[in-house]
């Protein structure tokens, strides 16, 4: 087993190493390096996610395989770290009852949670929908983490972060469960906000929408005075990239956006604001605007197609909570 040294015998001096599983376009990973957490494996079954996180760190060890196909043996020498994390696809609330291994999204979860068995790090962070830690439905799916979690020594905390209390410019519930070691648990407090206001979406991409000369974008993000809904990746199996489903299509129609598709590109100056509740006449969000919805890091490139793109993007834990966790993880794992 590669947890098999002795508990605290890694030096406090020492930097703190993860795991990361389902990595994605990698938001929770570089939330989680700014923390001063270094990751020794980062692993997506999709290429292009793959393509995302060794475009922006060449120097990570990207390896694509299926969780649930994952061998632990085989990357022993990666594995002895501080930190298991797993940012996974949602699950769904009508599988969750009754029905805990019916749907891919939970087979995930139950590997993410085995594969603590192989590494035995001293925290697990579990990133998901707000209904995993608290609604009826999944109480079966919270007990089995509970059981084999409890089972190696770890002791659990559920709660809800809203990426908005930390500076993300989104209204984004998510559900989160760190586990750590006993002699670790005492010292850990979930995360408070970061910020004292929040971000308005007009003000986050004021800057991108005049980057082409539109003469009424500093109107238009006036108008956009509160955080943006919730950004919305969708399936892989359902058609191209727009913002979600109808109830959140018309929620970025009252902030003036269509959300019926992205564009190419900002509005340019002798686009005219029609300032109608006509959908089809008004802006779109860029793909890279919606990196900025997600405040991923300015630099950070995310490839592929549009769809792909936003797919990676929507799907992703915004990078500040990633460092927020981190930090709070980090002050438990140095509590001793």
């Amino acid at each position: 087993m590669v947890g098999e040294r002795a508990e605290g015998e890694r030096r406090l001096t020492d930097g703190l190493t993860f795991v990361d599983v389902c990595s994605g376009a990698g938001g929770l990973a570089s939330g989680l390096e700014s923390a001063g957490f270094t990751p020794t494996l980062l692993l997506d079954d999709k290429q292009q996610a793959c393509e995302t996180l060794l475009a922006n760190r060449p120097h990570w060890n990207v390896v694509r395989e299926d969780l649930i196909d994952f061998v632990p043996d085989e990357h022993r020498e990666s594995l002895d770290v501080d930190l298991l994390s797993a940012g996974l696809p949602r699950v769904k609330s009508t599988a969750a009852v009754g029905r805990p291994d019916s749907e891919p999204e939970l087979h995930l979860l139950r590997a993410a949670v085995y594969l603590v068995h192989g590494i035995q790090p001293r925290a697990m962070l579990l990133e998901n929908l707000p209904a995993l830690v608290h609604s009826p439905a999944y109480e079966e799916v919270r007990r089995f983490i509970s059981e084999e979690l409890t089972h190696l020594g770890y002791r659990l905390c559920w709660f809800v972060l809203n990426a908005a209390d930390f500076g993300v410019p989104q209204d984004r519930e998510q559900g989160v469960l760190v586990a750590l070691k006993e002699p670790w648990f005492a010292g850990f407090t979930p995360p408070r906000a970061t910020v004292d206001t929040h971000v308005p979406l007009g003000e986050a991409l004021r800057k991108s929408m005049a980057a082409r000369g539109w003469a009424e974008a500093d109107a238009w993000a006036d108008q956009a005075s509160t955080v943006a809904p919730t950004l919305v990746g969708g399936s892989d199996n359902r058609g191209g990239a727009d913002v979600g489903p109808t109830g959140t299509k018309r929620a970025w129609a009252r902030m003036g956006i269509n959300g019926g598709a992205f564009a190419d590109e900002v509005p340019g100056p002798d686009y005219v604001w029609p300032r109608s509740d006509d959908v089809a006449h008004m802006p779109k969000i860029t793909v890279d605007q919606a990196a900025v919805v997600q405040a991923f890091p300015p630099d950070w490139q995310i490839m592929g197609q549009k769809t792909a793109r936003y797919r990676q993007i929507g799907h992703a834990t915004p990078p500040p909570v990633g460092r927020a966790l981190g930090v709070a993880i980090a002050a438990a794992l140095r509590s001793l």
